[in-house]
């Protein structure tokens, strides 16, 4: 049963999967700010545009 607990203790395998977790959901957060933000810039500017060609 030591054996077991000390292999167990030795495995980092697991926390290798957890940090590749940690980094891929930091940039999935990263990536939909961005794209949030252009969406709210494109939408703007498409707006103004729109607007541009209804007032003439």
């Amino acid at each position: 049963m030591s054996i077991l607990l000390k292999r167990f203790q030795d495995d980092t395998s697991g926390a290798t999967a957890i940090e590749y977790a940690l980094i891929a959901g930091l940039i999935s957060i990263v990536i939909i700010g961005a794209a949030t933000s252009i969406g709210s810039s494109l939408f703007n500017i498409f707006t103004n545009v729109n607007n541009g060609f209804s007032a003439s």
